[in-house]
C-alpha cells in the first residue's frame, strides 16, 4: 500500500465518531477488471491458487486520509505515521481478510464487511469489524471508498470468556458424579396456579381427593436434558431411549414423593430434598437422594430446574441388611428372640381374644453336637429354620428364641389352628429328612391357647411346659427303641 497526499476531507468525515479511513480502491478494480477480462469466473478459486494475486491487490490500495477517531484507535500521530508502519498494523491473517472483501465486490456490489485482527503502534492487538462503501459517484472506478473500523476487542473478549463459561458449565453438567437432570415444570406451575384461583386452600386434603392430580402433573414434567451419568445409572443408551421408557423409570413408590413435592411447590419451597426410589431400564431398583432446585431466575415460571439423584442404593441395602439382622437369627433366617419380645407385647398390648403359640424344641442337637461337631448342628438348625419358614405365613410369626428353641407366635388362632399347624410341622419334617442324610430333624411341639383375663407370659409358659412333657415322652421312646434295639 502506498501513500499520496490527498485534500482534506469536510468537518463530517474529521468529527464522525466512528473511526474511518478514506481509500482510493482504483488500482484494485483496474485488476479485477483485468482478471474478469482473461476469463476468470472463480475469484476465490483464483486467487488461492496463487496468493501473489492477493499481495497485488493490496498494492493496489491507497491510503488517503485517516479521521481523529481512527488516528487515535492505532495509537498514531498522524495519517503518515499510520502509513509509514503498515506491515505491524496489518500483520497476520489480512490477506485472508482482503480475500473476503475481494469476493463480496466481485459480483458488483458497492459494499463489504470482515473481520481482521489489527494492532496499533504500540502492538496492542485490536479485533475490528470492518465495513466499507465506495461513496456515491465513484462506482465506475472505486477512487473513494470509506471504511468504518469498530473495534470490537471487548466484545469478542466478553464473548470468549462467556463460551468458556458456558464450556465450564457443560462441563461440570457432563462430567458430574450424580446422575442430573434440566427440566421444565412452567406447566405444573400453571396446574397448581388454576387449582389456587378455583378457591382450593387445602391443597393435600385435594390432592388426596384427587389423585388423578398428581399423574396428571407427573405426566406435564418436560425433561430438556440428563448428563452422562444419568444415562449410565439407568442403564439407558441414549437420551431419547430414556425419555421413551420414562414410565419405566418412575413407577410404583414414585406417586407419594411426586406428591409431597407438589405441596412442597405449593407451599413456596422451590429448593427440596428427600428420598425416593425409582428403577433402571433393566428393571434394577435404585434409591435416591433427589435435590430438586428451581434455577435462579425462573421462580415465577419453573421453566427451568434441576434434578440431582445421589445413588444411595447401596447405602439403602446396608442399612435394610442391619435392620434384617436387628429382628432376624442369621442361622436359620426366622426371626430372633428380641423380635419375638417385641412382637409378644404389641400383641398384648393389642388385647386379642383369640391367640395361640406353639413353642418347639430342636430333639437330638446337644448330641449331635458333641458327637458330630457344631457345623452338624447348624446344619439341623437351617433344617429347621426351612420347615418354619415354610409352615408359617402372615399374620403369624415363628422365631428362634434359643439355641434349638423356637416358637410360632399365632393372633387370632385358636386351639384348632395350633394343631393343625403341629401336625403340619411334623409332616414337613418328615419330608425334609427325604432330602437330607445323617441326624433326622424332629421337634417336641406344646401348644397353648390364652384363656379370658390370662396374661400372654402365662399362655407361652403352659405351651412350654407341654413341649418339655413332649420332649421328655420323646426321649423315652428313644429310650425304649434302644433297649428293643440291643435285646
Amino acid at each position: 500500500m502506498t501513500h499520496e497526499p490527498a485534500a482534506a476531507p469536510d468537518d463530517l468525515f474529521e468529527l464522525a465518531p466512528s473511526p474511518l479511513w478514506l481509500e482510493d480502491w482504483s488500482g484494485v478494480r483496474a485488476l479485477l477488471d483485468g482478471w474478469r477480462a482473461e476469463g476468470v469466473t472463480d475469484l476465490r478459486a483464483f486467487l488461492l491458487a496463487d496468493r501473489a494475486r492477493l499481495r497485488a491487490s493490496t498494492k493496489g490500495i491507497r491510503i488517503l486520509h485517516l479521521n481523529a477517531k481512527a488516528l487515535a484507535l492505532y495509537e498514531a500521530a498522524d495519517t503518515q505515521a499510520l502509513v509509514a508502519e503498515l506491515g505491524a498494523v496489518f500483520q497476520g491473517a489480512m490477506l485472508e481478510n482482503h480475500l473476503e472483501e475481494l469476493v463480496q465486490l466481485w459480483d458488483g456490489a458497492t459494499s463489504f464487511t470482515s473481520r481482521a485482527v489489527n494492532h496499533t503502534l504500540t502492538g496492542r492487538r485490536l479485533d475490528i469489524q470492518l465495513k466499507g462503501r465506495v461513496l456515491p459517484g465513484h462506482e465506475a472506478d472505486w477512487s473513494r471508498l470509506l471504511v468504518a473500523t469498530e473495534d470490537v476487542t471487548d466484545l469478542l473478549e466478553t464473548r470468549h470468556r462467556l463460551a468458556e463459561s458456558e464450556a465450564y458449565a457443560k462441563g461440570l453438567f457432563e462430567h458430574s458424579p450424580v446422575s442430573l437432570w434440566v427440566e421444565d415444570f412452567s406447566s405444573i406451575r400453571l396446574l397448581i396456579e388454576e387449582v389456587r384461583e378455583n378457591g382450593v386452600t387445602d391443597f393435600r386434603t385435594f390432592l388426596s381427593v384427587h389423585p388423578e392430580f398428581v399423574s396428571r402433573c407427573m405426566s406435564e414434567i418436560r425433561v430438556l436434558d440428563v448428563n452422562r451419568q444419568t444415562l449410565q445409572t439407568f442403564a439407558a443408551p441414549d437420551l431419547e431411549t430414556l425419555l421413551l421408557r420414562q414410565g419405566d423409570v418412575f413407577r410404583d413408590g414414585m406417586h407419594q414423593p411426586f406428591l409431597e413435592q407438589l405441596v412442597d411447590l405449593w407451599n413456596g419451597k422451590l429448593s427440596q430434598s428427600r428420598e425416593v426410589v425409582n428403577y433402571s431400564l433393566s428393571g434394577e431398583e435404585l434409591h435416591f437422594l433427589m435435590q430438586f432446585s428451581v434455577l435462579p431466575g425462573h421462580e415465577e415460571d419453573w421453566a427451568l430446574v434441576q434434578v440431582a439423584l445421589t445413588d444411595i442404593t447401596a447405602r439403602k441395602k446396608a442399612e435394610a441388611y442391619l435392620e434384617y439382622l436387628g429382628k432376624h437369627d442369621v442361622l436359620t433366617k426366622l426371626f430372633n428372640r428380641s423380635f419375638y419380645a417385641d412382637e409378644l407385647n404389641r400383641i398384648e398390648r393389642r388385647k386379642t381374644e383369640r391367640f395361640t403359640v406353639l413353642v418347639a424344641d430342636l430333639n437330638g442337637l446337644k448330641v449331635l453336637n458333641d458327637g458330630l461337631g457344631h457345623a452338624a448342628g447348624d446344619t439341623l438348625l437351617r433344617r429347621a429354620g426351612e420347615v418354619f419358614k415354610e409352615a408359617v405365613g402372615k399374620p403369624w410369626t415363628a422365631a428362634r428364641i434359643g439355641g434349638d428353641e423356637f416358637a410360632v407366635l399365632m393372633p387370632g388362632a385358636g386351639p384348632d389352628e395350633g394343631r393343625t399347624l403341629s401336625s403340619a410341622i411334623g409332616e414337613l419334617c418328615e419330608i425334609n429328612n427325604q432330602f437330607y442324610p445323617g441326624e433326622p430333624l424332629s421337634l417336641s411341639m406344646g401348644i397353648a391357647s390364652v384363656r379370658p383375663g390370662e396374661r400372654l407370659e402365662d399362655t407361652v409358659k403352659r405351651a412350654d411346659l407341654r413341649m418339655y412333657e413332649a420332649k421328655r415322652a420323646y426321649y423315652q421312646h428313644q429310650g425304649v427303641d434302644r433297649r428293643s434295639s440291643m435285646a
